[in-house]
């Protein structure tokens, strides 16, 4: 056996994609529709987001707070994974974005467990309670991360999960000129996110990167 990380490739990503249970038809008509409506194609790819699911699940999770709806796709995806009773409580700036999932929202199977909050997520987060949720997912802004992260901290349980997408820079993390303009806020948050004493967190080569995270559970 040797103490060599394997090379991930493309091909393994395929890989992983290929064997990994995949959206449904529900989910597929969103995304086409999203298109359609002209909603950026920036959603969490099927794989990343049936392993969200799991790591809902094996947390036990029922109170989830994302920022960033976009469409409700990952919303929706994390919502299937909740008891009943569950909540996910999803931010969204765009008025255009937020019609456009509770649209969708409300013609799943799982209406009664999304709440969408209009506004900016650093004006949203400050509103919920203290240790209200059991996850987090961020998916938003990467300028905001920062500020997302520390609202979350108090946000989120002692023990809790935290998510973070986009953690590969659309790609772009180590390109020398990168052309996206968010790439050095996703690069300063990973080095800020390595650092933070209060989440023990791992980059998981899945989508476009993802952190994974638990923060300390004697907090």
């Amino acid at each position: 056996m040797s103490n060599e990380s394997t090379l991930v490739t493309a091909d393994h990503f395929h890989y992983i994609a290929d064997r990994t249970t995949g959206e449904d038809d529900f989910l597929r008509e969103l995304r086409e529709a999203a298109t359609a409506a002209g909603i950026p194609a920036i959603h969490i790819a099927p794989e990343q987001a049936s392993f969200v699911q799991i790591l809902l699940r094996a947390a036990g999770v029922r109170e989830v707070v994302e920022v960033g709806t976009l469409a409700a796709y990952s919303a929706l995806w994390m919502a299937r994974a909740l008891p009943e009773g569950g909540r996910v409580r999803t931010i969204e700036l765009s008025d255009q974005h937020a019609d456009f999932a509770e649209a969708w929202i409300a013609k799943s199977d799982v209406a009664e467990r999304i709440e969408v909050h209009r506004g900016a997520g650093a004006d949203v987060l400050p509103r919920f309670e203290d240790n209200s949720a059991d996850a987090c997912f961020l998916d938003a802004d990467k300028g905001g991360y920062e500020g997302y992260i520390q609202e979350c901290l108090r946000i989120v349980r002692p023990g809790g999960l935290f998510l973070v997408d986009n953690a590969f820079a659309f790609g772009e993390l180590f390109a020398e000129t990168p052309t996206d303009p968010e790439t050095d806020a996703v690069r300063a948050f990973n080095d800020t996110l390595a650092r933070l004493e209060a989440i023990t967190g791992v980059i998981v080569p899945m989508g476009d990167g993802m952190w994974v995270g638990v923060s300390d559970s004697s907090a």
